[in-house]
């Protein structure tokens, strides 16, 4: 059976923010920070995923021409140059290909404009048009979001061609009635609070309640839909514990290797048996 077309989309803003492609201060040592990027790279160099999948390109929406996101890129850049370390080693490849070679920018640069102000608006439905003209152009058959810092809108409305092959991983549980529930950017920091028995209410004020300590997190894998991290669960992973005295890095790179990286594998294991049952169903139906 033919592989599917993979398509990976990211903000390096995110992955600077975890430190990618860094050593971090682990518990009196250091330990290397590795994306989930780089994680599938070596899943589809090494396993049978590389027989299910095929990635085509890695997108990343950062504008260069953005002070606030070259200010979040100090010391990585928009692309691997230098002696310097990337979010990833530069010689990486996958699947025979040099992963630095499938790197493409679509910047959203709709961000540059206040929140209510008409150009937003304008650019944002541009922004998508141009995200969507290049999954056509790469053939994609399944995406895969690795946090990217925006709502989606058009590319995921019922009807819409890439609506249910738009996944997401995420590092924190998000089916709506799991105690362990973590959405949004802050899902790390939330699950790192929780555990020290506090609940933040406002991020900007940083107004918090008392709670019952809660010392567990996890991952999940779930379709894309209009809202934050609200889509149907494909798979999750719960398998991460929280010491009250972890770092937000610690918690991260535990988090990473227990749930998230297990989750991805997982997930993408599920859409192909989902996609090749799809495929057996229409020949039956021949």
């Amino acid at each position: 059976m033919a592989k599917k077309n993979l398509v990976y989309i990211w903000s390096l803003r995110n992955a600077a923010a975890d430190r990618a492609g860094r050593y971090i201060d682990y518990r009196g040592e250091r330990r290397y920070m590795m994306s989930p990027l780089e994680y599938l790279a070596g899943e589809l160099n090494n396993s049978a995923l590389g027989d299910k999948y095929s990635l085509k390109a890695v997108i990343y929406d950062d504008d260069k021409y953005s002070p606030k996101d070259c200010e979040k890129l100090e010391g990585y850049g928009f692309y691997p140059s230098g002696r310097a370390p990337w979010f990833f080693p530069k010689e990486l490849e996958v699947q025979g290909e040099k992963l630095c070679d499938k790197l493409c920018s679509v910047p959203s640069t709709y961000r540059r404009y206040p929140m209510n102000a008409p150009e937003r608006l304008t650019g944002k439905q541009i922004f998508e048009k141009a995200l969507h003209d290049k999954l056509i152009e790469l053939e994609a058959d399944l995406v895969v979001l690795d946090g990217l810092l925006v709502i989606l809108d058009e590319l995921v409305r019922p009807g819409s061609l890439y609506r249910g092959r738009i996944v997401n991983i995420h590092p924190g549980i998000t089916a709506p009635d799991s105690p362990y529930q973590r959405r949004g950017a802050y899902a790390t920091l939330d699950a790192l609070y929780g555990a020290r028995g506090e609940k933040v209410l406002n991020w900007e004020t940083m107004e918090k309640v008392s709670i019952t300590p809660v010392l567990k997190t996890g991952a999940s894998f779930h379709y894309v839909d209009n809202s934050i991290d609200s889509g149907e669960v494909i798979t999750d992973v719960l398998n991460t514990e929280i010491s009250s005295e972890d770092t937000i890095f610690e918690l991260r790179w535990n988090n990473f290797h227990n749930s998230l990286f297990p989750a991805l594998t997982r997930g993408l294991k599920i859409m192909a048996q989902l996609e090749n049952e799809s495929l057996l169903d229409l020949a039956s139906a021949d």
